[in-house]
């Protein structure tokens, strides 16, 4: 659900959204170094090393905390680049919690929110790990808890640039504020979806072939299409099938608790 609501006079978008956690995702691997660099092994097509969310996180976080460590980051991309998954600021967030400790910087979690929205304006939510509903600019952020969902997300070869989408004049930017009981009874408009709908053909036609077993959604602003589904519902393997066999798809397990965040505990 993703409903923009107004505009402030600095220019940015008021909105109203949830973010959903998943047991899928991009996969780093970290080592540390005693001679202060920070070198990403694994580079991204289309992106400059100096771009990388996770190469800035580390930096941020270096200059931050004033240690005299470095990091060798390696990234293993599963989340399409362009897909409204949030795949670079989930990176960017667990290289700030992972370097806080393997740094020994000690920044609390609020600390780490506070420099992930420096660096996105979706960091912070994946910083503090949980589901949420969020407003303002999705910086205002409050956890929730979703039920058991499994989602089946394809991720066409579309690129819809996040700028060009909230500057289109198709893009409906005064809806009314809900609460987050109407989206529990079923309020999940998506404010891009007409736009993304108009602009690409090959999105168009994902909500026309997936309607048969399930609403279809966009992600963000695009460009990935889902269906939610309930964890036992043989119509998710059925929708899998019916999509192009060379479109990008994976099948996930809806979260409300990071597993990162699991992890990092099990080593204090």
């Amino acid at each position: 659900m993703l409903r923009i609501t107004g505009q402030s006079a600095d220019g940015y978008h008021q909105l109203q959204t949830v973010f959903q956690l998943l047991d899928y995702g991009d996969k780093l691997a970290f080592e540390l170094r005693d001679d202060g660099q920070i070198i990403k092994h694994t580079p991204l097509h289309g992106v400059a090393a100096n771009a990388c969310l996770s190469t800035r996180a580390a930096h941020l976080l270096q200059q931050t905390c004033h240690t005299r460590l470095g990091v060798d980051i390696y990234l293993e991309k599963r989340i399409p680049l362009g897909s409204g998954l949030g795949g670079g600021s989930s990176d960017a967030a667990t290289t700030l919690l992972v370097l806080n400790q393997l740094w020994g910087c000690g920044q609390s979690i609020d600390a780490l929110a506070e420099l992930g929205a420096r660096l996105g304006a979706d960091v912070p939510v994946f910083v503090r790990g949980h589901s949420a509903w969020a407003e303002g600019v999705g910086d205002q952020l409050t956890p929730i808890t979703l039920p058991a969902t499994r989602y089946l997300v394809a991720c066409p070869a579309v690129h819809l640039s996040t700028a060009s989408m909230f500057a289109d004049p198709l893009l409906v930017r005064n809806q009314p504020p809900i609460t987050f009981e109407n989206f529990q009874h079923g309020e999940r408009s998506n404010a891009f979806t007409p736009v993304a709908r108009a602009r690409s053909a090959e999105i168009d036609a994902l909500f026309g072939l997936l309607a048969p077993y399930a609403t279809a959604q966009l992600t963000g602003s695009g460009a990935a299409v889902f269906c939610a589904f309930d964890p036992d519902d043989p119509k998710l393997e059925s929708a899998a099938r019916t999509l192009p066999d060379n479109m990008p798809r994976f099948i996930a397990q809806g979260l409300n608790c990071s597993s990162l965040h699991a992890m990092l505990a099990g080593r204090t």
